[in-house]
């Protein structure tokens, strides 16, 4: 069915890309706009894919005319809450340069070089945008130097997003039965709304059969009677801003589906990351060669493990001349494994050997790029119908082009890929063109039968109605398919009916802080706070991580004594804890070969505790955070941290320290017992309090309540 999807919830200036599912390239699609707020002004043209961006709050029914019949999508925009950012760097900071080569890159322009240029002031740079309530991140550079760009991060006044929670239940039986939607709308952490400030709207699912819904606050009602198959039921909360949306579907049996609840076997899992061929270290890896170290992953406890790209690319052809070596993010052939690696029999059998040992597999998707030599590529450079519009193309006097580049095309190229940072060989494919979408698709259903989830690279750049459809196809085939986005820093819009799991680059960074001296060690509870702050749905799970294969060690960087404490951190807070591949064994280089002979047997042994910890302690999986206050007898009280992490049958205690040597704390009404994550005594100090020594981190059960 060619029926666009869900309806969207958006601001007044985002863009919405509206497009048939299922799309059928050189088949006929004309969109128009039904209804709109009366104020608007807003008008499509007529191309199958179409972009609305709302101009008045209110909504926005739009049609479309398909092969299979007309269909409805209804757009739901609020009001636009945007301010002025000003982000301002010395131009001394900046390496010598020429004014005109100074760019300014973000998450407004997806990274791109060359779409904004800050405004000379005196001996500063300055650049202004409406921007949404929250942190930003800008960086200044000058051409493509990413390596000595500036960062800088600004706060936007404003109210924060609130979230809401939608459940369905079915009260009565027979022709009396009735189901009920009930919402539980909750503000933001720092906002002076309480949830009777908020107002909740219920939305039918515009691909199903309307349903009356008798709305009353924050609950809505139908007769049972009245569903016929399964209908699908969207709700929103809106105060000063409005929520990620929440939704559920009711079978006409009366079964309920929350549509946004990650796979049941992602809680408690820990999960591992391979950078595919240095993890056999100096042999040269192949699936054969990685189905062999399976015991390993077993050993270590891990029950996901997320392999970086196994398909056919150039960077394994090029090898180490490669920029950070073979990575395979620059695909070739989406339908074939790469060859260096084996064949797909031989991929499907290490993933039968992963799942003979309880172990799922994540298969890194790429469909936000492909290699400038993808075959589709060459032939949109050469003009080729209907492959010219299958990828963004931006004017070569416009763009930031590098000497180099001009040089190879020896100054006659009218046209460049558009591409983010500076990947110039990774030109970004254009969902515009139903050919793309109508691909990509076919990807997705050709792998999501062979693993048990995607690891989705540069989310970002995707359009979230390609994201919905990915889910609701993947959910097809598997209803416990799990998707990760890699999108940066993380947005909560992906959380709504897209995405399973999120990157945490909220506590990267804070762990990096902390790490380096640059913060205190409170700043961990402080960035997991942030998870309410910015808006993220109740459901949503954040991947913690202290380093990947795009970040430097966090052992390099921050010294093995922090990178214990912090790789605790990911452990014994809620979320999705991952290891990067030789994390657990003091590896330095970020993509080297994997030390498996030479490795740190004792950081390995810790990350092996950590595991069994927290897959022991309930408290530590699906428990409340709150933080304990402590009293640092011996040791810099500003690199320790404690928090008590409580669910209805467990509460366990947990003391971080990211400095060296040992720390002794003071803990308040806990009882002496063990450290559950080493072992040891823990010593009763009298007057019902508790001391430990603190090496790296240390973990207790309590009965006590803070």
């Amino acid at each position: 069915m060619h029926h666009p999807g869900p309806p969207r919830f958006v601001a007044v200036g985002e863009d919405v890309e509206l497009a048939p599912r299922d799309p059928e390239p050189g088949a006929s699609y004309q969109w128009r706009l039904a209804d709109a707020p009366e104020a608007s002004g807003v008008e499509l043209g007529d191309s199958p894919v179409e972009h609305l961006v709302p101009d008045e709050p209110g909504v926005y029914r739009v049609e479309l005319d398909a092969p299979d019949g007309t269909h409805v999508q209804r757009v739901r925009a609020f009001p636009d809450v945007r301010s002025t950012a000003r982000f301002e760097v010395d131009a001394e900071q900046l390496p010598e340069h020429d004014p005109s080569e100074v760019n300014v890159v973000g998450p407004w322009n997806e990274w791109v070089v060359g779409d904004d240029r800050p405004d000379r002031r005196g001996d500063a740079y300055v650049f202004e945008r409406p921007l949404p309530p929250g942190e930003h991140d800008a960086v200044f550079l000058v051409g493509e130097d990413f390596e000595n760009g500036v960062r800088k991060q600004v706060t936007v006044d404003g109210p924060r997003r609130p979230r809401v929670r939608l459940d369905a239940r079915v009260d009565g039986s027979g022709t009396d039965a009735e189901v009920a939607f009930t919402a539980d709308p909750r503000p933001a952490p720092s906002s002076d709304a309480t949830p009777a400030d908020l107002d909740v709207e219920f939305y039918v699912d515009d691909r199903d059969d309307d349903l009356p819904l008798d709305v009353d606050g924050r609950e809505a009602r139908c007769s049972l009677a009245d569903v016929d198959g399964t209908v699908r039921v969207h709700a929103v909360a809106a105060g000063e801003r409005h929520s990620v949306a929440d939704a559920v579907a009711i079978g006409e049996d009366g079964t309920v589906e929350r549509l946004n609840e990650p796979p049941e076997w992602i809680e408690g899992a820990t999960m591992y990351e391979i950078f595919v061929r240095s993890f056999a270290g100096d042999a040269r890896t192949t699936f054969d060669r990685l189905a062999d170290r399976v015991p390993y992953l077993d050993d270590l406890g891990v029950d996901v493990v997320w392999l970086t790209p196994v398909l056919e690319a150039l960077s394994p052809v090029l090898g180490d001349e490669t920029p950070g070596g073979p990575h395979g993010y620059d695909i070739i052939d989406y339908f074939s494994t790469a060859p260096d690696l084996g064949t797909r029999e031989e991929f499907e059998a290490f993933v039968e050997a992963c799942h003979d040992a309880g172990i799922r597999v994540v298969f890194d998707l790429v469909i936000n790029h492909t290699s400038a030599d993808h075959p589709f590529h060459q032939l949109s450079a050469a003009g080729v119908e209907p492959y010219r519009d299958w990828y963004e193309w931006v004017d070569a006097d416009e763009a930031v082009v590098p000497e180099d580049v001009r040089e190879d095309h020896a100054g006659e190229v009218e046209a460049v890929p558009r591409h983010y940072f500076n990947w110039w060989s990774l030109p970004n494919l254009n969902y515009d063109a139903l050919g793309v979408r109508d691909h990509v698709l076919d990807v997705v259903s050709e792998w999501a039968a062979v693993v048990d989830g995607f690891r989705c690279d540069v989310a970002w750049g995707v359009p979230h109605g390609v994201w919905k459809e990915v889910r609701d196809r993947v959910r097809e085939v598997d209803e416990e398919f799990f998707l990760l986005d890699e999108t940066v820093p993380r947005d909560p819009d992906f959380g709504e009916c897209e995405f399973d799991a999120h990157y945490d680059t909220t506590l990267y960074h804070a762990l990096r802080d902390v790490g380096n001296g640059d913060a205190p060690a409170s700043e961990v509870l402080d960035a997991v706070r942030a998870r309410e702050r910015e808006g993220f749905p109740p459901d949503s799970v954040q991947m913690r991580y202290v380093e990947n294969h795009d970040e430097d060690r966090y052992l390099d960087e921050c010294g093995r004594d922090a990178l214990r404490a912090a790789a605790a951190a990911t452990f014994t807070l809620p979320g999705l804890p991952m290891i990067y591949y030789g994390q657990e064994s003091g590896m330095t280089e970020y993509r080297g070969q994997m030390n498996w002979t030479n490795g740190d047997g004792e950081l390995r042994r810790f990350h092996r505790r950590l595991v069994a910890t927290r897959d022991a302690t309930s408290a530590l999986v699906d428990g409340s955070v709150s933080p304990v206050d402590v009293t640092v007898e011996e040791g810099a009280a500003d690199r320790v941290v404690a928090y008590a992490r409580e669910s209805d049958e467990d509460r366990a205690v947990v003391v971080l320290h990211f400095g060296a040597d040992e720390a002794t704390v003071r803990l308040p009404d806990h009882t002496a017992g063990t450290d559950l994550l080493t072992g040891a005594d823990v010593a009763d100090a009298g007057d019902g309090e508790t001391a430990v020594t603190v090496d790296a981190a240390v973990v207790v059960r309590s009965t006590a309540s803070e």
